[in-house]
């Protein structure tokens, strides 16, 4: 998939919404360097009506890369800095009593919004996490017992430090498992930073997208159309039995204590689907599959700690898997 700056409009065509998406990382490109997998992980997860978890050490341009999503989209955006004190209603809204009319009203939170950037999600105790499962899998937020919808498109890109443990609550597995992607965001190459600090050095400033040339190049007429395409493209039994395989290998692995669930299948089919429709064709292929294993599946594993403590990981593990699985032919 080459990215292309082709901007013809927003007319909802299935050629049309496919060029535009792939604009998105031209246009993305402007403002970060070298993460064009973390930039076509998102693309997916909008695809798929899916949620993203970034994780990367700090500085390698994770809130950046979300912000320049939003700049390259026609979608709402809002942000929210994850701290200990943070409460749910600070993210899901509340009543809010009116003195003039004498009854409660309903203040909507930052979650109310098309694409939600969670920053340093584990940095907030596991209550304010839990605020965000509703949201996350049903789509709507309830308080006081009445059921309010979010808007569609709808995601969540958190973002968390791999590193520093000090002050942090780690995602209890029902909550990661609600995100469809976790994406690891590495150090940029030599001639990536190379580039980053030329960009620096000639006045780039990251707080100011506009003036970096960023610009709205998709929105929600693409998506829809996006969407509808991706639901067409064809998965053969074969496909699907490979996908069913290599998931039930996770629960035999004598490496992980947690397989991948069901969920976690159907994760992977619908990356997988999403990612043959990006690349242009109607149908999905093993290579879709293998592409997509290791952001669909990473997090939904859980390592026995004799194997953490020999250095296997929870990649390896699949890596692994998808040596031993028959691919189909």
């Amino acid at each position: 998939m080459d990215p292309t700056t082709d901007n013809a409009g927003n007319t909802g065509a299935p050629g049309t919404a496919r060029d535009a998406l792939e604009a998105l990382r031209a246009e993305i490109a402007k403002a970060v360097v070298g993460q064009d997998p973390a930039v076509t992980g998102l693309v997916v997860a909008l695809l798929c009506r899916g949620h993203v978890l970034l994780e990367g050490v700090p500085g390698v341009a994770k809130t950046l890369l979300v912000r320049a999503l939003a700049a390259a989209l026609e979608l709402d955006t809002k942000r929210v800095q994850f701290t200990p004190d943070l409460m749910p209603s600070d993210v899901t809204g509340s009543l809010v009593y009116d003195t003039r009319s004498a009854e409660f009203s309903f203040q909507p939170g930052p979650v109310f919004t098309n694409l939600l950037l969670a920053d340093e999600i584990n940095r907030t105790p596991p209550k304010t996490q839990s605020s965000l499962l509703e949201a996350m899998e049903e789509r709507q937020v309830t308080v006081d017992g009445t059921p309010r919808p979010l808007p569609d498109p709808f995601l969540v890109a958190a973002t968390q430090n791999p590193v520093e443990y000090e002050g942090t609550y780690p995602l209890p597995e029902a909550q990661l498992d609600r995100f469809l992607l976790k994406l690891t965001i590495p150090l940029p190459s030599r001639q990536d930073e190379i580039d980053v600090l030329t960009r620096h050095a000639e006045g780039f400033n990251p707080r100011d997208l506009h003036a970096a040339g960023v610009r709205p190049v998709a929105g929600p007429a693409d998506l829809e159309a996006a969407r509808a395409a991706v639901a067409k493209t064809t998965v053969s039994p074969e496909i699907t039995a490979y996908v069913v395989d290599i998931c039930r290998a996770t629960r035999e692995s004598p490496s992980l204590t947690l397989g991948v669930s069901p969920r976690g299948a159907t994760a992977l089919l619908a990356t997988a689907r999403a990612w043959a429709w990006l690349t242009g064709r109607d149908y999905v292929i093993p290579d879709d599959v293998k592409a997509l294993a290791l952001p669909t599946l990473r997090h939904r594993v859980q390592l026995r700690p004799e194997a953490e403590m020999e250095g296997v990981t929870a990649d390896s593990v699949i890596n692994a898997i998808l040596t031993h699985v028959p691919v189909p032919r």
